[in-house]
């Protein structure tokens, strides 16, 4: 199913990047953000250490005051609960403002997900989404396919008007297997 996630993925614009380790993690990361990475705290990258890694790595973290913080931002990371293979689609359970932020606000969307946590198709999903609705239900849930893109009534497709003008998908295995944690 990462096949065919990665190739949905990048059909619609995502950039997929798969790391063994989470040292390559970091290093893809610390590459690609040009100044300030808002970093709210999803589950699977707090327990990972994932603030500290990436300072040690030289990268200007935000990990709070995320509203004054967030327009300034080159960059957000998220985890992801889950993903649907068939239309290269991530499902980030989103309720708190700072996962909003990270994921709307600045240019570039990162996103750590773990490939086993890939689902084939929207079906597949359902039992999914039933059990994040029991568990929490009055959640906002986002659906991430490709970056942010628009088109006007001429048709013109644009890039990034109403968020991320880039989505980079980083997979890696032992990240979290558990769907209801981002």
């Amino acid at each position: 199913m990462q096949t065919t996630f990665v190739a949905a993925a990048e059909k619609v614009g995502a950039v997929a990047r798969a790391c063994a380790t989470l040292e390559q993690v970091v290093a893809y990361l610390a590459e690609r953000v040009q100044g300030a990475l808002l970093l709210p705290p999803c589950p699977s990258l707090q327990r990972l250490d994932l603030a500290s890694r990436l300072r040690k790595a030289g990268v200007v973290v935000v990990d709070g005051d995320f509203r004054s913080r967030a327009s300034a931002a080159a960059a957000g990371l998220t985890g992801s609960n889950f993903a649907i293979a068939m239309t290269g689609t991530l499902v980030l359970e989103s309720t708190a403002e700072a996962v909003r932020l990270a994921t709307t606000l600045p240019e570039t969307h990162f996103v750590l997900l773990d490939p086993r946590k890939i689902v084939a198709d929207s079906t597949a999903a359902v039992p999914l989404l039933r059990q994040l609705h029991q568990c929490l239900p009055q959640t906002y849930l986002a659906y991430i396919t490709g970056p942010s893109r628009t088109a006007d009534i001429e048709r013109v497709l644009t890039i990034g008007v109403h968020g991320p003008k880039e989505l980079h998908i980083v997979l890696c295995e032992g990240v979290s297997d558990d769907f209801l944690e981002s």
